[in-house]
């Protein structure tokens, strides 16, 4: 890949269920967009593509419609774009999904960052390069020690102590899916949406007993690790990140806003922890 500094630039992180973006103009995110899995014909096209709003309007056949922004919004973005490169832009591909990944290493000027290449030591070989990348971004902005929460398809911990080395950390399924879970595994039990609130704790009907059931113990078993955390490293920051941070925040300010008050949470650290891995392999 091309040096990043003064460049525009693609970031991809490929998730167990969406395609996370970032535009960069150098080490600067311009904006930050989700969507579906592509379809490998479609990834054939966008090597074809000769500008950026050529590569992005294959992306996005109907603007919003087939991706949701997550920073800034997408329609104002592609009119902003009447001047782009003469050929695609260089792309920085990091995945959890390796069938998807080969899809990819047709783009030109592509390069596939890989788990040796995030400064975070001790890292074991089967860490998720997404964990490694979020916790890399944590650490560069708000220093180690960090914990960062993960609240995606699965909720996860991951921790690195002041000397950046990995602390450990732990998986669980997420919100939605342990609700898919039940629904899909039990006979009687319905598919149920989350609550943009707590719910009710007992519950007089089976779709908020399973709200509440998933919800609730979710929710205390985030503030017990917060808490174990700061036990071990009491100066330590905790970030929270994912798709559905949002949801997981509103919860603890129900039920523990004093954890709340001492948490970050942003949207992009992964998009910050690919950056800081490309400028060091410049």
């Amino acid at each position: 890949m091309r040096d990043t500094h003064q460049t525009i630039w693609l970031a991809l992180m490929i998730g167990n269920s969406r395609l996370h973006w970032a535009h960069f103009t150098g080490e600067t995110l311009i904006h930050a967009w989700d969507t579906d899995y592509l379809p490998a014909d479609v990834i054939q096209q966008l090597s074809q593509s000769q500008t950026l709003k050529d590569l992005l309007l294959k992306i996005f056949p109907s603007n919003e419609a087939t991706g949701k922004a997550r920073h800034g919004n997408m329609e104002d973005f592609l009119k902003t774009l009447s001047s782009s490169p003469p050929s695609p832009p260089p792309l920085l591909v990091a995945s959890v999904v390796p069938s998807q990944t080969a899809l990819w290493q047709t783009y030109p000027n592509v390069r596939i960052l890989t788990l040796d290449q995030v400064p975070i030591k001790g890292i074991y070989p089967t860490l998720g390069i997404d964990r490694a990348l979020a916790l890399w971004g944590a650490g560069n902005n708000w220093g180690f020690p960090v914990l960062v929460i993960d609240a995606g398809t699965a909720l996860t911990f991951t921790a690195a102590d002041a000397n950046q080395h990995l602390v450990g950390g732990a998986i669980l399924p997420g919100l939605g899916l342990q609700l898919a879970t039940l629904a899909e595994r039990t006979g009687q039990l319905p598919t149920v949406e989350l609550p943009q609130q707590l719910p009710q704790r007992y519950a007089l009907n089976t779709q908020e007993a399973m709200q509440s059931g998933v919800i609730y113990t979710l929710v205390a078993g985030i503030k017990d690790f917060i808490e174990a955390w700061w036990r071990d490293f009491p100066q330590g920051n905790v970030v929270m990140t994912g798709g559905d941070r949002t949801l997981l925040v509103n919860y603890l300010q129900s039920q523990f806003p004093e954890i709340v008050d001492s948490l970050n949470v942003e949207a992009n650290l992964i998009f910050w922890g690919m950056r800081s891995a490309a400028l060091l392999q410049r």
